[in-house]
């Protein structure tokens, strides 16, 4: 279970409402009993100021807002939608904001394919700090318009596994389960009445079931 609390760190007010919104989720995940909340920066670099300056800042809020997780023992974790956080470089220094186990990352196989990354590489980077993991695919004609032009997607506009992405899920679904992650794996999907999370459900499962049938044959092979 994740809460969201993805309000804009990098903005100029992220060191004010944006605390605050993180600090209030935290609150609630502690009353509910929900083990990890989720952030993330803007999808545009702030106007006015410079890359070093926004990391500097999103630094302090981490710093902030970790002291509280900790007291909580929720983890923070740190989800590739915006400008900085789809950029593997500027990923791998916010997660170093803080020496602490509970600052972890939640992995997007869509974000980082719309953002015009590598899904499987970017896994590949992150693999030791993935906490939570978000799988949504990308229709052709969404990744031939926007792909490189955003940094994030609400939800996959198509069934997952019936994508451009669907490889790359499955590549990542698979060197997740080698890796022995038994945390999450939340589909977000468009609803369309029922049909499209069904076919994506499905094929999850399928996805599932054959990558731990190869485990399970490679672990009685050795």
């Amino acid at each position: 279970m994740q809460l969201d609390a993805a309000f804009p760190l990098s903005r100029p007010e992220g060191s004010t409402l944006g605390v605050e919104y993180v600090l209030r989720s935290l609150r609630w995940a502690h009353i509910v009993g929900c083990p990890r909340i989720d952030t993330t920066d803007d999808r545009c670099r702030p106007e006015g100021t410079t890359d070093r300056k926004v990391m500097e800042h999103m630094r302090r809020i981490y710093t902030q807002i970790l002291k509280v997780a900790e007291a909580y023992k929720i983890t923070i974790n740190i989800e590739p939608h915006g400008y900085y956080t789809t950029k593997p470089d500027f990923m791998a220094e916010m997660l170093e904001f803080c020496d602490s186990p509970y600052l972890r990352m939640n992995m997007d196989t869509g974000n980082t394919f719309i953002a015009g990354q590598n899904p499987v590489k970017f896994l590949e980077r992150f693999e030791a700090s993935v906490n939570h993991v978000h799988i949504k695919d990308v229709s052709a004609s969404l990744a031939a318009s926007l792909r490189g032009e955003l940094t994030g997607i609400a939800v996959s506009q198509c069934a997952v596994g019936e994508g451009v992405n669907a490889d790359a899920i499955r590549r990542c679904v698979e060197m997740l389960a080698a890796s022995g992650y038994d945390g999450v794996l939340s589909i977000e999907c468009e609803g369309q009445g029922g049909p499209m999370i069904e076919r994506s459900l499905a094929w999850m499962r399928q996805l599932l079931k054959e990558v731990s049938s190869d485990e399970n044959g490679s672990a009685g092979d050795e």
